[in-house]
């Protein structure tokens, strides 16, 4: 899970770097923040089948 994390970081920076270029590439954006969004679901996942759920 180590690895999805320091990709989204790193699809963070991308993302903040080609958004603020003079010659902005909308639809590479746009795939950057699709992958982005995908790899914080799996992330999600991952950390709901790791953590239990505790009933109180």
């Amino acid at each position: 899970m180590g690895l999805l994390r320091i990709e989204h970081r790193d699809l963070d920076d991308a993302i903040t770097a080609l958004a603020t270029a003079t010659q902005v590439d909308q639809l590479q954006l746009a795939r950057l923040k699709r992958r982005k969004l995908r790899l914080r679901d799996e992330i999600a996942v991952i950390e709901d089948q790791l953590i239990p759920d505790i009933i109180a």
